[in-house]
């Protein structure tokens, strides 16, 4: 979605210089490719010129920094992952209501930030279960936990089950706050890696969600490595005569023309088929940012037919080395 947003600013202002706050998505080919469009990644908004043009990253902002942007006069656009912002409104909600709020998540990463800033004088942020003893609790009858988006399920309920032990009155959020994305992939993984010897995750270093794919073959027993494309494949991680099964994943925000890539790749060089597994179906729509919808009645466009549709990719063999000999589809757990 917010790389959509993204594409769609820079059609609607061909001729202004385009300004995002923190890398859109944590992936270098996407940030690479903007740049090349012309697009300035900033980390601080005194490098956007005043009554210039900025959109906030998919990983969310405090509200110290759209106050910033509005004192900047920007045309600030917030391309924040919906499934962020519930956890925004959630924390926000809580803090209201008078509870101390336990942060599940990487205190470095920049959706924990700016949640944290929604009610930061509530917020505690837990890394693991070795930080509970240093917590700061009022009321233990007071508490909620809420999570980063990107976390793997595993190791966020190691975290939450210790929490639990620690405070068994803690409030758990309404539901799930780990993105479908995140675990849809997860869950793939779990179940189709022990068929494997190999799991390519396409995806970078800096992608929460990318790594903990990687995390989670290795904890089933599969070898697993992180790749940012097909340049980054290693022919000593194969038999010379390539009969290994490989699994093939990616990061939320990975350009399906890498994943293809990678399978064109090693069909080239190996031969072989290529099956899908269909472990879940995802067709999720979103709605564009409220500004950007707004920017675009001011031009005279619809913004209703500029939706964002999400869905699952089409297998061709032009692109992928081969069409899929074999669609396992799978109930989703």
């Amino acid at each position: 979605m917010a790389i959509d947003v993204v594409d769609q600013v820079l059609r609607l202002f061909p001729d202004e210089t385009i300004y995002v706050y923190h890398e859109i998505v944590h992936n270098k080919h996407v940030v690479g490719r903007f740049r090349d469009r012309g697009v300035t990644f900033v980390e601080n908004l005194d490098d956007v010129p005043a009554r210039g043009i900025v959109i906030f990253s998919a990983h969310g902002v405090s509200p110290a920094v759209r106050e910033q942007a509005r004192r900047r006069d920007l045309l600030a656009i917030d391309a924040t992952c919906p499934l962020v912002t519930k956890v925004h409104s959630e924390c926000i909600r809580y803090a209201r209501q008078g509870y101390q709020i336990l942060l599940v998540g990487h205190a470095d990463h920049q959706e924990v930030i700016g949640t944290r800033g929604e009610a930061p004088d509530a917020v505690q942020v837990v890394e693991s279960p070795d930080d509970i003893p240093a917590l700061s609790i009022r009321d233990p009858h007071r508490l909620v936990y809420l999570t980063q988006t990107t976390l793997s399920t595993d190791d966020a309920d190691i975290i939450i089950q210790a929490l639990r032990r620690a405070f068994p009155a803690i409030k758990a959020p309404p539901t799930e706050d780990i993105c479908y994305a995140t675990t849809n992939r997860q869950h793939a993984v779990r179940q189709v890696a022990p068929e494997c010897d190999l799991v390519l995750v396409v995806g970078s270093r800096n992608s929460s969600n990318s790594v903990r794919l990687t995390e989670i073959a290795r904890n089933v027993g599969t070898q697993a490595r992180l790749i940012d494309d097909a340049h980054d494949l290693d022919w000593a991680w194969f038999t010379p005569d390539g009969r290994e099964t490989v699994m093939v994943t990616a990061g939320a925000s990975a350009p399906e023309d890498l994943v293809a890539a990678v399978c064109r790749t090693l069909l080239d060089r190996f031969g072989g088929t290529l099956e899908t597994r269909n472990v879940f179906e995802e067709d999720v729509e979103f709605n564009l940012p409220g500004e950007l919808r707004k920017v675009m009645r001011g031009q005279g466009i619809d913004p209703e037919s500029r939706r964002i549709r999400v869905s699952a990719p089409v297998i061709t063999a032009e692109m992928y080395g081969a069409v899929p000999l074999t669609v396992s589809a799978r109930a989703a757990r």
